[in-house]
């Protein structure tokens, strides 16, 4: 053998155990990291938590990256042929390395053609694990590590398979990751449902995902669409009559998708959701021990909420909040911003924690000229109550930090008490522009009146006749040697169901003067409120700050014969294959027994039928059978209504962040007129619509042991002899709509 042969055989067998050497320790992790074979017969990728409404639909995500998984049977064909058409011709041929294409790569370099040599399972690879520290000197290995990583997926996944993980693992455009979320953000469809130019046009944008985004550019977006349809035609997935066909028609978009967390459906509840599922996830562990994480394993989270009662509750938000605000903002004090004169504290405050103040401060920014830029009027985007619910203006800094401030806020849930499943959950007026959740159990305000009837109950349980005689006259407390005077005294004696009516305040400082202060509280903790009471007689009164999902619980027991239920709002949490990992329950225990309900439901019918919610009917005109309850803090700083039917328990409260705004008007800010109204629009919207089967003909059932029973002598026979009975039957007052909290004692000298 001559010498040269000897060295080309030499260099020949030495460069291919060179290339197997490297293959091994590229292999074996020597050139960076490289995944098991475990993973990759398990791969996997960040995918999107979702969340679902009592019907089944998404109402939102929680993500790093948008994306979401299909299995390959729920994927059209079209979308299949597409992007073998248009991404690897040959891919039913090969084994994870398209031969021809490799030997092509020299002449496409010669002749200057740029053609994309990676076959459809390389590609993959790279998706799974991304290049990294890629440059002139690295490329050759990690292009080698692909190939190695694309023959290794061929072998451990059918070709089904790498087809379903390349749709799920793709970027499309808008930062839309997977073809699921694809096809519904673009075409509001299931990928299963996609038609020939509707997949083309997804596959397309795979090119260029900004430059063929089908929302900004369709011209360009429908030439890419043509020139896939052209491919299926060459491959023989599509006819040349029907591309023809195709072709001439303009792309048709349904889009869809949820641009931020702002939107879609209930974002203050998928706020708080998303604090409670974190939690959840760090009590529970993988198969593999890690913890789940809600932005990256794809779970499945079903809640209780019903989209179309979230839509009419956001509704009735708005239809009553837009004009009170404008009610509430042409009060001369807001008007001419003097309010602001008499808080200077709070607004500097204010100020100082914004956004802009604490940069400019990063930035070493002096303090005045910090201010002089804080008063000096620019262009900027602020709330208003119109159909973008935005509006551009020009203003200084400090007074949009006065305007926005001065927003009145809500909080209204709507709940089923008879499973504690929460239906409807409206945190606030608008998500974008304040995020602060107004109905979790975290955010607390004065209850005013709307806590009496769990003293009422108290007193009914123990065996006071709601129709018993109650005094109304300024009430003694032997314990301080002081009297109080918290209002309605000129009202005289009367029963104890028209002092819940019309919501006597010294009916009630008398009620639990009988019952005991300590007592009260403990009845009210065992009826779900965990906030901490104060041991005051203005307890009575409402004095104590409780949160809205509190007040929703302790109420359910009026509807549901005694029983309290706790709010729950997920319902199961399945993993990214559908996997049951945990399944919720309702809470529920007896409080009161269903006489005791019953009695306190027929006492708070009388709210809207004759007291101070009686505008329930009379205005709203919702004569349903109801019970409820209005409440009104000091200086109407927070204004409340709870309510209920057979079939929903809803509390609603209304007011400022800051107490300090508030209306000057009792008229205005009462309960009955700033929180009754969103009640009274939710029910109104509610009852039009029978898909949601709530019947306003529904009745609240009478216990059988009370049949055949006049109230009032049930109420006697059944409550003599013992408790807290204070007298015998007493006759109706006059109806006055208007009655309410006139102010809460001073308890300084109370122990």
């Amino acid at each position: 053998m001559k010498r040269s042969v000897k060295w080309l055989w030499i260099i020949v067998i030495g460069g291919i155990l060179a290339v197997n050497l490297v293959a091994v320790l590229i292999n074996a992790g020597a050139f960076g990291y490289m995944p098991s074979m475990e993973e990759l017969e398990n791969p996997s990728s960040a995918l999107a938590s979702e969340v679902y409404g009592a019907d089944g639909s998404v109402m939102g995500r929680y993500f790093i990256e948008d994306r979401s998984y299909t299995d390959y049977k729920d994927i059209s064909p079209n979308v299949v042929h597409a992007l073998i058409a248009t991404e690897d011709e040959r891919f039913y041929e090969h084994s994870g390395i398209d031969a021809i294409g490799t030997m092509a790569i020299p002449y496409y370099l010669v002749t200057g053609k740029r053609r994309g040599s990676s076959t459809l399972t390389q590609q993959l690879a790279k998706n799974l694990f991304p290049r990294e520290n890629a440059n002139m000197f690295t490329i050759p290995f990690i292009k080698l590590k692909e190939w190695i990583l694309a023959i290794k997926l061929e072998r451990n996944l059918t070709k089904d398979e790498i087809v379903a993980l390349y749709l799920n693992t793709v970027p499309f455009s808008d930062n839309t990751y997977g073809i699921k979320n694809a096809s519904k953000t673009f075409f509001n469809k299931k990928p299963g449902d996609l038609k020939v130019e509707e997949a083309a046009v997804l596959v397309g944008m795979l090119k260029g995902n900004t430059l063929y985004n089908p929302r900004r550019n369709p011209k360009t977006s429908t030439d890419r669409r043509n020139v896939v349809m052209d491919q299926m035609v060459k491959n023989n997935f599509l006819s040349p009559g029907e591309a023809q066909n195709l072709k001439g028609q303009p792309i048709k978009l349904d889009y869809n998708k949820i641009a931020s967390h702002h939107e879609g459906v209930a974002p203050y509840f998928r706020q708080v959701l998303e604090q409670d599922l974190k939690k959840w996830c760090k009590e529970h562990k993988k198969p593999d021990g890690h913890e789940y994480n809600i932005y990256k394993d794809g779970l499945k989270i079903y809640t209780s909420i019903d989209p179309t009662m979230q839509r009419y509750a956001e509704q009735a938000v708005a239809q009553h909040l837009a004009s009170l605000q404008k009610q509430f903002v042409s009060q001369s004090q807001i008007a001419n911003g003097s309010i602001w004169k008499k808080h200077a504290g709070i607004l500097n405050d204010a100020v100082k924690n914004s956004d802009r103040y604490r940069m400019m401060k990063d930035e070493g920014t002096s303090e005045a000229d910090i201010l002089k830029v804080m008063n000096t009027p620019v262009k900027m985007k602020v709330f208003a109550w119109n159909n973008d619910r935005m509006k551009d203006t020009t203003m200084t800094p400090v007074d949009s930090i006065k305007y926005m401030r001065q927003f009145l806020q809500c909080g209204f849930v709507v709940m089923d008490p008879s499973t504690g499943y929460v239906k409807a959950w409206v945190g606030g007026i608008n998500h974008n522009y304040f995020q602060y959740d107004h109905c979790n159990y975290n955010t607390k305000r004065q209850v005013g009146s709307t806590i009496k009837p769990l003293l009422y109950c108290l007193a009914v349980d123990n065996g006071t006749s709601p129709c018993a005689t109650i005094s109304a006259a300024p009430v003694y407390f032997p314990s301080i040697k002081k009297t109080y005077d918290a209002g309605g005294a000129s009202k005289g004696a009367m029963s104890m169901r028209n002092g819940l009516a019309h919501s006597i305040n010294n009916i009630a400082l008398n009620i639990i003067n009988i019952t005991g202060v300590k007592p009260f509280i403990d009845f009210a903790h065992k009826c779900g409120i965990t906030s901490n009471l104060e041991p005051y007689p203005s307890i009575a009164l409402g004095a104590g700050d409780i949160s809205l999902l509190e007040m929703v619980r302790a109420y359910s027991m009026f509807p549901n014969a005694g029983i309290n239920t706790k709010p729950m709002y997920i319902t199961k949490i399945e993993d990214r294959n559908g996997n049951l990992l945990a399944s919720f329950v309702p809470e529920q225990k007896e409080i009161i027994s269903d006489a005791t309900a019953y009695a306190m439901v027929r006492m708070m019918q009388g709210v809207v039928d004759f007291g101070t919610g009686q505008r329930m009917r009379s205005r709203y005109g919702i004569q349903s059978e109801m019970g409820g309850k209005t409440g009104t803090t000091n200086n109407q700083a927070d204004a409340w209504f709870m309510g209920y039917t057979p079939q929903l328990v809803a509390g609603v409260w209304v007011g400022c962040d800051d107490r300090f705004l508030r209306f000057s008007s009792t008229a205005l800010g009462q309960g009955s007129a700033a929180a009754l109204p969103v009640y009274a629009y939710f029910f109104q919207k509610v009852y039009a619509d029978k898909t949601l089967g709530i019947d306003k003909n529904a009745k609240f059932v009478r216990p059988a042991s009370l049949a055949n029973r006049s109230d009032c002598d049930l109420y006697n026979d059944e409550y003599s002899g013992g408790g807290f009975n204070a007298g015998q039957n007493g006759a109706d007052s006059t109806p006055d709509e208007e009655i309410e909290e006139i102010g809460v004692p001073d308890e300084s000298e109370y122990q």
